[in-house]
């Protein structure tokens, strides 16, 4: 089975208690990826993650290094945290892009999953700036250059566009979505979902690689319990994940066969 680098999906949450005349701080750290990572592992594939504030310490500074994993996937991390290490910003030293390693990477004939959310293609007030970087060239969708979030407080159902081997055996429409980052499909690339009206699964190859964009997130906020208890859910990303590997992927049962069964 593959070998998945997952990167990002993590963040620290500072808060202000205010009560009457006192205040006081508390801090924690989370991990979002928990179930994605689960439903990797319990269909055998290997995963290494690497949360947001490791990237500078624990992802390849090579193409070689990158080589070793068969699909990467980059969830809710922006680019800063991949250009911006703490040799070239605090020291003025060179040090590898690491943008550029991961779309030589791809070229090369690795496999590629951008997952959205605030942080990820553009993100929230642009911040995210995956549109400015190497990388940019290896998605299978365009980027806007400004806030490309699109909220959906009162759900959308995804829906089934195009019949492909990622989206075998699931259901025709999956369960609401609260948001996700707006994208333009590139010419030659294959809108496999929409949401709301707007690209939520395209899928393209690039070189000799591949890639595939999901707008939307695979934890909360964006992507509420419904979506992640989803019987679906294990198994697109088994399959896309597989996918992006060039392993050949058989017919699947549908989700609701599985169900009966």
């Amino acid at each position: 089975m593959p070998h998945v680098l997952v990167v990002g999906e993590s963040w620290f949450t500072h808060s202000v208690h205010q009560k009457g005349f006192d205040s006081f701080h508390t801090s924690e750290y989370v991990e979002g990826a928990a179930v994605f990572l689960d439903a990797l592992r319990d269909r055998g594939h290997r995963v290494t993650y690497v949360p947001a504030h490791r990237i500078d310490a624990e992802l390849p500074d090579s193409v070689e290094g990158f080589a070793g994993y068969d699909a990467v996937v980059v969830s809710d991390v922006g680019a800063n945290s991949f250009q911006l290490t703490p040799p070239t910003f605090a020291h003025s030293l060179p040090t590898p892009d690491r943008t550029e390693l991961l779309r030589a990477y791809v070229e090369g004939g690795g496999g590629l999953l951008m997952v959205g959310g605030y942080l990820t293609f553009t993100g929230i007030d642009a911040k995210a700036r995956w549109g400015r970087t190497p990388l940019a060239a290896a998605l299978p969708v365009d980027l806007y250059d400004r806030d490309d979030r699109v909220e959906l407080p009162a759900g959308a159902a995804p829906r089934l566009v195009s019949p492909h081997p990622v989206v075998d055996g699931l259901e025709q429409r999956w369960p609401d979505l609260l948001g996700l980052n707006e994208v333009a499909v590139r010419e030659g690339a294959e809108l496999l979902a929409d949401c709301a009206g707007h690209p939520l699964l395209v899928v393209g190859r690039y070189g000799a690689g591949r890639s595939a964009a999901f707008t939307s997130d695979l934890a909360p906020h964006w992507a509420p319990p419904g979506f992640l208890a989803w019987d679906g859910y294990p198994v697109l990303w088994d399959r896309l994940v597989r996918w992006l590997s060039g392993e050949p992927l058989t017919p699947a049962a549908s989700v609701r066969e599985r169900r009966e069964v």
